[in-house]
């Protein structure tokens, strides 16, 4: 589902480092997700990235079991830079009930990001996320991929999503 919004806007210069990421993007074969207290599992994912004149890029990312195609995980938010710096941060709301900024650098076209903060529903799934990273690049055969790790109450920061993508618009 997505909601229509027909309004065309240069890109702000504020968020012109950011440009390579615009556009959908689609897996082109399922990542690989794992953590040691869940079984391993392959995804596929969508995610878009767009914006509308503002000194943010606004993001969707929508996940799918490889082989059920059930619908996983969904997240949504805006990355903004801070003006003058390559200082960048993503401020993300997940359907699992989890906010969170995670903040980093962007060199070239290479995200690296580590949470700042988190808040949850008082009734999120336990055991609860204590840490995320994530690292995005754009990689020199036009490939854009994600690695993301998470440490949970007891488990280190430890690897938990990969996953490639292409750019479909």
């Amino acid at each position: 589902m997505s909601c229509p919004f027909n309004y065309s806007a240069d890109l702000n210069p504020a968020v012109l480092p950011l440009d390579w990421l615009l556009g959908t993007w689609q897996s082109d074969e399922p990542g690989e997700g794992s953590f040691p207290s869940i079984a391993p599992f392959r995804y596929t994912e969508t995610l878009h990235f767009s914006h509308v004149g503002q000194p943010v890029v606004n993001f969707m990312f929508n996940a799918f079991h490889a082989e059920s195609k059930k619908p996983l995980h969904r997240e949504c938010g805006f990355i903004r830079l801070q003006p003058g710096t390559n200082r960048v941060a993503f401020i993300i709301a997940q359907n699992s009930g989890l906010v969170e900024i995670e903040e980093g650098e962007l060199t070239g076209q290479q995200l690296t990001l580590q949470s700042t903060a988190l808040a949850r529903t008082s009734f999120a799934k336990q055991p609860h996320v204590q840490q995320i990273s994530r690292h995005i690049q754009l990689r020199a055969d036009g490939r854009l991929e994600q690695t993301v790790c998470m440490a949970l109450e007891g488990q280190p920061l430890t690897q938990h999503l990969h996953i490639t993508y292409r750019r479909t618009e």
